[in-house]
C-alpha cells in the first residue's frame, strides 16, 4: 500500500510540472500588464518614449519574477538541510520584498489608481469646504455686534431728543452742548453701524462665489470620464477657490470695529458749556461727565467684544497638491486595502505552490523511508548485489544456511561454528570482479 500510494505522489508531482510552468508564466504575464499600466501612469515624456520605458520595465519584471519563482520551485523542495532551508526562506523573503517594491505597488496603482485620485479630490473638497465656512464665520463674527451697537446709539438718540424737548438730563429745554454731545455720539455710532451692514453684502457675495467654486469641484469629481483632465480642472479651481478664502479672510471688520470703540472714548470731546446761567453750567457739566463715563463703558465692552473675535484662529492657507495614480495609492493605501491585496496575490501567489511542492517532496522521501530494501533499491544496486552474491558462492560460503543460521540463531551454535564470512577476502568497493571471482593482480 505504501509503495503504491508512493507511486502516485511521485506521478501526480510530474503530472503537475507542466501546470506550474504554465501558471508561473500566466501570474507572470498578468503582473507585468498591471506593472505597464502602473509604470504609464507615472512617466512623462513622448507617448512613444513613455510606451517603449513601460513596455521594458513590464517585460523585466514579468522575466524576473517568473525566473525567482522557478528556481524557488525547482530547489527549495530538495532542501532538506535545516540550515539550507533557514537560508531558502531567507532568499524567498528578500525576493518577495523586492518583487513588492518594483511591481505590486504599481499593480495596485493600475488596479486603483483612478479610484484613489478621486477619493484625494473627495478629502480636498470637504477640506476646502470646512475652510470656506470657518472663513465665512470669521467674517460674518462682527455682524454679532451690530444689535448691541444699534441699541447704544438709538439710546443716545433718543437723550438727545429728549433733552432737547423736555430738558430730561439738564431741566433746560433747548439745543444745548448736552444735545450736540449726544447727537455726536449717536452719529459715530450709526456710522460704525452702517460699515458692519454694507461689509455683510461683500461677505455674502464672496461666499456665494466660493460656494459656486465647490460646486464646479464636486461636479468635476462625480462626472465620468478620464481622472487625468478632471484633475487638472479641478487644480484651477481649487486655487480661484483659495483666493476667495483669502479674500473673505480679510473682510472681517472686527479690526475696524475694534478701532472705532477704542476711538469713541479715547477720542471723546466734550464741548463746553453753553448756558448762560452757572447754575445751567454746572448741570450740563454733570451731564456731559456722565456721557463720558457710559462712552468709555460702552466703548471698552465692543472693544473687548470685537478683541474677542480677533482671537480666532485664521484659516490657514491651503494648497493643493495633485497626486499620481501611483502616488494616491501609497498615500491612501487603507482605503484600498482589497486591492493592495489583489495586486500582491498576483505575485506572490506562486509561493503557495513552492510550499505545496516542498510539502509533496517531504511526503514523499518519508514514505520512501519506510518502504523495505527490494522495493527502494535501483537497478544498479542490484546488479551490484549480484556479483557479490556470486563473489561470495565461488568463495563456498552458502548463504541459505547463514540465512536459516539467523532466523533460528542457538547460543551454542553460535558460540561452536565461527563464521566463514569474516576470513573472506572480499573485493574493495570500486574493484571490477574477475571470471574466477578474484580481482586481477596488478
Amino acid at each position: 500500500m505504501a509503495l503504491g500510494a508512493s507511486h502516485r505522489l511521485q506521478d501526480g508531482i510530474e503530472a503537475v510540472e507542466t501546470m506550474t510552468r504554465f501558471a508561473l508564466a500566466v501570474l507572470a504575464l498578468a503582473s507585468g500588464v498591471y506593472t505597464y499600466l502602473g509604470v504609464r501612469s507615472i512617466l512623462d515624456g513622448s507617448a512613444t518614449a513613455v510606451f517603449f520605458a513601460a513596455m521594458i520595465y513590464s517585460c523585466a519584471v514579468s522575466v524576473a519574477i517568473y525566473a525567482f519563482w522557478t528556481y524557488m520551485a525547482r530547489f527549495y523542495p530538495h532542501v532538506t538541510s535545516r540550515s539550507g532551508r533557514t537560508g531558502m526562506l531567507g532568499i524567498m523573503a528578500l525576493g518577495c520584498v523586492m518583487i513588492i517594491a518594483m511591481a505590486s505597488w504599481l499593480n495596485a496603482a493600475a488596479l486603483a489608481g483612478s479610484a484613489a485620485v478621486e477619493q484625494h479630490l473627495a478629502e480636498t473638497i470637504e477640506d476646502y469646504t470646512a475652510d470656506l465656512d470657518k472663513a465665512h464665520q470669521n467674517a460674518l463674527a462682527a455682524q454679532s455686534l451690530l444689535p448691541d451697537i444699534q441699541r447704544t446709539s438709538e439710546r443716545f438718540q433718543r437723550l438727545s431728543d429728549q433733552e432737547q424737548r423736555s430738558g430730561a438730563l439738564t431741566g433746560t429745554t433747548g439745543a444745548g452742548s448736552v444735545v450736540q454731545l449726544l447727537a455726536q455720539m449717536a452719529a459715530q455710532l450709526r456710522e460704525l453701524q452702517a460699515g458692519i451692514a454694507a461689509s455683510r453684502d461683500r461677505v455674502e457675495s464672496l461666499f456665494t462665489e466660493g460656494q459656486g467654486r465647490i460646486s464646479t469641484m464636486r461636479g468635476l469629481l462625480s462626472s465620468p470620464g478620464a481622472i487625468e483632465p478632471r484633475a487638472d480642472s479641478f487644480s484651477t479651481e481649487a486655487v480661484a477657490l483659495t483666493g476667495t478664502i483669502a479674500a473673505l479672510e480679510q473682510t472681517s471688520i472686527a479690526g475696524s470695529v475694534k478701532r472705532a470703540a477704542d476711538d469713541l472714548s479715547l477720542g471723546f470731546i466734550a464741548p463746553v458749556a453753553s448756558g448762560l446761567e452757572p447754575d445751567l453750567i454746572n448741570r450740563q457739566d454733570q451731564v456731559i461727565a456722565t456721557i463720558r463715563s457710559s462712552v468709555a463703558a460702552q466703548s471698552k465692552v465692543l472693544s473687548d467684544a470685537a478683541a474677542e473675535i480677533l482671537k480666532r484662529p485664521p484659516v490657514e492657507e491651503r494648497r493643493f497638491v495633485p497626486l499620481s495614480a501611483a502616488a494616491a495609492v501609497l498615500v491612501y493605501a487603507a482605503d484600498f486595502i482589497p486591492s493592495w491585496a489583489g495586486a500582491i496575490s498576483i505575485d506572490l501567489l506562486p509561493a503557495v505552490l513552492v510550499f505545496m511542492l516542498a510539502i509533496a517532496h517531504a511526503s514523499l522521501r518519508r514514505q520512501e523511508e519506510s518502504l523495505p530494501f527490494a522495493a527502494r533499491i535501483t537497478a544498479a544496486e542490484l546488479l551490484a548485489a549480484m556479483e557479490v552474491q556470486q563473489a561470495l558462492a565461488r568463495s563456498g560460503v552458502d548463504l541459505e544456511a547463514l540465512a536459516r543460521r539467523e532466523a533460528a540463531p542457538a547460543a551454542d551454535d553460535v558460540a561452536d561454528e565461527p563464521s566463514n564470512i569474516t576470513s573472506l577476502d572480499l573485493p574493495a568497493k570500486g574493484t571490477r570482479i574477475g571470471p574466477q571471482g578474484k580481482a586481477p593482480q596488478a
